[in-house]
């Protein structure tokens, strides 16, 4: 089974984002399960998304404690909570940022990949929501899901411009960091 722990704030589109990794598994052909969780239900409250996928049913519901990998949509999240903590030994993070901003010493065998998501979103869909260019970005750090799988959904969830400038974004995601990469 792999999970995936989403960090972002209310309103962020962390519950989104989880629907879209968990569509996006499920086109694969792999079961998925993907739910949020926050307390205060007020914009800009810190929450967590999840999504688990495995080759078999998922029944396990509780919140992920050890992921297999990480999505940082605000990394100002980072200076007030461990949001790399229980990542796996050869976890991913991607984050959505240019620089580390309180980013933990990692394990050599962890990986973080740093992606100005939101000036991606802002030049694509012209507001600084960098859910699908994180998604763009995931789909090339790990290797989990297939970017033609992703934008099928992405064209299912959206419509018109949000549509194009989703899938834009996605696209330039992946490429951003599989440009790291070389």
């Amino acid at each position: 089974m792999k999970e995936t722990r989403i960090h972002a704030r209310a309103g962020q589109g962390a519950i989104t984002t989880a629907y879209l990794l968990g569509h996006t598994y499920f086109l694969q052909g792999v079961y998925s399960y993907a739910f949020p969780h926050f307390g205060a239900a007020r914009m800009g409250a810190p929450m967590n998304a999840f999504v688990r996928a495995d080759s078999e049913p998922v029944r396990l519901r509780s919140q992920i404690y050890a992921p297999d990998y990480i999505i940082i949509v605000d990394a100002t999240l980072t200076r007030g909570f461990n949001c790399f903590a229980g990542l796996k030994e050869k976890g991913i993070a991607v984050v959505n940022q240019k620089e580390g901003v309180g980013l933990p010493k990692l394990k050599a065998s962890q990986k973080v990949f740093l992606v100005p998501a939101n000036e991606i979103a802002l030049k694509n869909i012209g507001r600084p929501l960098g859910n699908t260019a994180l998604l763009g970005a995931f789909a090339a750090a790990t290797n989990e899901i297939e970017l033609d799988k992703l934008l099928e959904v992405i064209k299912k969830r959206f419509s018109g411009k949000a549509q194009e400038g989703n899938i834009a974004a996605a696209k330039e995601g992946f490429e951003f960091v599989k440009n790291l990469n070389k």
